[in-house]
Order: structure tokens, then sequence, then C-alpha cells
């Protein structure tokens, strides 16, 4: 299929045009964070840990607010994207904050071209695997450029929110693997009225292919943990259960909507 061959070209596009009205989104809570909250949430706060004088590279940064977050906790860190777009506001804001963090513009999979070093923490988190097709060839990303003894860091919302539809009505599609889901949608989960119209093409990763590609990549699982509530209101048809956790109405406490793990290399 073409469009599924153009991946990367189509969801670039669709990112470039996001990261404009995501910046100005109350979703992403810019004037909070630029008068010093971080965006990280305790769930990948917890597995991090003291990140202080540790060299971190951030996978799929979007405009870097994790990155930067991380900085002012005294990492030194490093973030990558394939949105210009978000690569270029990344910057912007590190120059405004006063603050040490790179920033590369790259896809995950041609990462090891562009980007020299190994680093203590490789870290990625939310809505990031499900734009990469192959996981085995991810992991080896994350292999790559984790020193031995480093540790990895990845908390992903469940494959099983991505079976249902958008309205979370009806299980749509397989909890495995099975092919490209391409759709087309308007607006964005920061900014349901955001004049965006474009096509995005992703994948749904089952929990084994996801371990099994880290472990044949060398990587040992020292801790695995699902969560019942999401900590952003990024889905449709939502309901606040406790200050900052969501879950789908009428399917409260019976589907896990996200997922972390930690691995050491």
């Amino acid at each position: 299929m073409e469009e599924q061959h153009n991946y990367i070209e189509i969801n670039k596009a669709l990112w470039d045009e996001k990261t404009q009205h995501h910046v100005s989104s109350a979703f992403y809570k810019m004037d909070d964070f630029l008068n010093g909250s971080s965006s990280l949430n305790l769930i990948e706060l917890n597995l991090l840990g003291n990140v202080s004088g540790k060299s971190v590279l951030h996978l799929q940064c979007h405009f870097g607010q994790d990155t930067l977050s991380l900085a002012r906790m005294g990492a030194k860190a490093t973030g990558v994207d394939f949105s210009g777009e978000a690569i270029k506001k990344a910057i912007e804001l590190n120059d405004q904050l006063g603050l040490d963090a790179r920033f590369v513009c790259s896809d995950v999979y041609e990462l090891p071209v562009n980007l020299q070093g190994q680093f203590d923490m490789v870290y990625t988190s939310y809505g990031v695997l499900g734009w990469l097709p192959d996981m085995k060839k991810w992991a080896g990303v994350v292999s790559h450029f984790l020193k031995p003894g480093g540790t990895f860091v990845l908390v992903e919302f469940h494959p099983v929110v991505w079976m249902f539809s958008n309205e979370f009505t009806e299980i749509q599609y397989s909890y495995f693997n099975r092919e490209a889901i391409i759709e087309t949608l308007t607006g964005t989960y920061a900014d349901r009225d955001a004049d965006i119209r474009k096509t995005e093409i992703g994948w749904n990763h089952d929990l084994s292919e996801v371990m099994q590609s880290l472990i044949d990549a060398g990587l040992n699982i020292t801790t695995f943990r699902e969560f019942d509530t999401s900590p952003y209101d990024c889905f449709r048809n939502t309901v606040e259960v406790s200050p900052g956790g969501f879950q789908i109405k009428g399917l409260e406490g019976k589907i896990p909507m996200v997922y972390a793990l930690r691995a050491s290399k």
C-alpha cells in the first residue's frame, strides 16, 4: 500500500501541523511549564528516579517539554523527534529557559546515523510506539544508544485502548499488530476544534511484541506495571475518577489505560 510505504512523510506532515496547535493549547499548560512546572507525571518520575548528572536520551520528544523537565532535574538531556517544527520549538524553549538540553531532528530508525554516543538512560512515553511499524528495529535502536548497565524507561498507552473506536463505543481494531491503521481525522487530542484534517498511519503493538523485542535486543525487564487511569485527558468519552486520573466512561476500572516498564542493559 503506497500510503503505508510513505508513512514517515504522511505522519511528519501531521505532526508539523499539530505542533503549532499544541504549543498554544490548554492541554500542554505552557504558562505553567514556563513558570517552572514539570511536564513529567508520577508514573515516569518513579521509574526514572534520580537523573541528576546522568545522560538521558528522550525518543519522540515532540516539542521538548519532558526533555526540558529532565534538564531541569539535572540530567544531560537529548531530545529526538522527526518533526522539524517540533524540534524548532524545543530549541526555542531551551534557549528561552536558559537550559542546556540538545535536540536532534531525526526519525527514530535513522537515529544511529544522526547521533553519536551512548547514554545512561533512554526514555520514551505516551503515544509513541503506535507511530512505528517495527518493534524489533525500535528495540535495536534503544539498545544501540544505551551504555552497558544503562536503564530504559517506557510509559505508554495500553494496546487495549487502541482496540476501540474513537468514541469507545465498540471494539474496532485487533489487539495484535495485524496491519497498519490508516485514518483521516479532524482536530487533535490537545484541541478537538483545531483546524487540522490529515491522514495518519499507525500500528497497535501488543505487550508481548514490545517486551519480547526489548528482551531480544539484550535488555532485562526489571519492572512492569499496568494502570487503570491515564494522567492525560486525551481520549474521547472520559471521566476524571481521581485528580489527574482519567478513565473511559462506562468502562471505569475495567480496562488498562497505561503501562510502564523499566529495563536494564
